[in-house]
């Protein structure tokens, strides 16, 4: 990763709308998963106008009543001044992006385009050149938190891409998020820095699903061992919120549903294919995100890797 500065934009303050800025943006939304939802009821309470896009009719309805704007085709949010990304995978990012009618077509000049998908660092290089062509604006700016924290503008963005676009995106983000930690002009350093991120969760996941389900099969309280875990040693936000998940058993509703999480370590290993440098933890996690999916397991938390160490163990599991 070549990336030049990192630094970070201090925490905000919380704000009215009419401090945020004397004029509001155009927004467009592309992409409603669950992440995308967030993103969007977010932007609308800090007062920003918001049009959505969505081929599903499903997630339009609530965020109509928040005063969301539905338009008809992704074209539409070419009268958007910054449009927001929110998408599975790279296949689907150069769908919207790159098909005739699409991001590229239809932004005007000096529009940006912030993704906040998690995906590889080639598709973001790609895309931030296929931009500057036509004279737009790109930035990579995947998202550290679930849509709970999104929707409470908890949220932390790893940001990247040219410094100009950068300062631009931050003004919009800073009402919305946490904390924004900028990683350099290349646009492909923050999907990096996300997709690491993601191998250290799942990988503590499998870690906190094999104790747990030891702890259980001697017959141990696994709420007192879950105590012991996050208020000693292992006290950070994953042991806490997912950890809690695979003691309570609670995997649905899935805050990142185990096929992409299968995605994101493959995208990993594959940068780390590329660079020479060995991850056999990471391989070994994603063949058990495999073994969940294989289990019919694909709806449930990606904390469902604790459930998995249990069923192994002979334990019995609410799934």
């Amino acid at each position: 990763m070549t990336s030049s500065t990192i630094s970070c934009t201090p925490a905000r303050s919380d704000t009215t709308n009419s401090e945020i800025s004397p004029v509001l943006p155009r927004i467009g939304v592309v992409g409603l998963g669950n992440m995308g939802r967030a993103l969007t009821s977010s932007l609308l309470t800090r007062g920003f106008a918001v049009s959505v896009f969505s081929r599903s009719q499903a997630p339009l309805g609530e965020l109509e009543k928040q005063g969301a704007q539905k338009v008809s085709s992704i074209s539409a949010l070419g009268a958007c001044n910054v449009l927001f990304s929110s998408l599975s995978d790279d296949d689907a990012l150069e769908s919207v992006t790159g098909q005739k009618g699409g991001l590229l077509d239809s932004l005007a000049p000096g529009a940006l385009h912030i993704s906040t998908s998690t995906v590889s660092p080639e598709i973001s290089r790609r895309l931030s050149q296929a931009h500057d062509l036509r004279q737009q604006q790109f930035v990579a700016a995947p998202i550290l938190g679930n849509p709970d924290l999104v929707q409470s503008q908890r949220m932390f963005v790893l940001l990247s891409g040219h410094a100009q676009a950068c300062e631009k995106a931050r003004v919009i983000l800073e009402p919305i998020a946490l904390r924004i930690i900028l990683l350099g002009q290349d646009p492909g350093a923050a999907n990096l820095m996300k997709l690491a991120c993601n191998v250290l969760t799942a990988s503590t996941l499998q870690s906190m699903g094999e104790v747990i389900a030891l702890l259980r099969k001697a017959g141990m309280d696994e709420q007192i061992a879950f105590d012991i875990f996050t208020s000693t040693m292992f006290d950070g936000r994953v042991h806490k919120s997912y950890g809690g998940k695979i003691v309570q058993q609670r995997y649905r509703p899935a805050g990142m549903v185990i096929p992409l999480a299968q995605k994101d370590l493959r995208l990993a290993l594959q940068e780390a294919r590329n660079l020479e440098v060995p991850m056999p933890t990471t391989s070994l996690v994603h063949d058990r995100l495999g073994a969940a999916v294989d289990k019919g397991w694909s709806a449930l938390d990606w904390s469902a890797l604790g459930a998995l160490a249990a069923v192994e163990a002979g334990l019995d599991t609410n799934v």
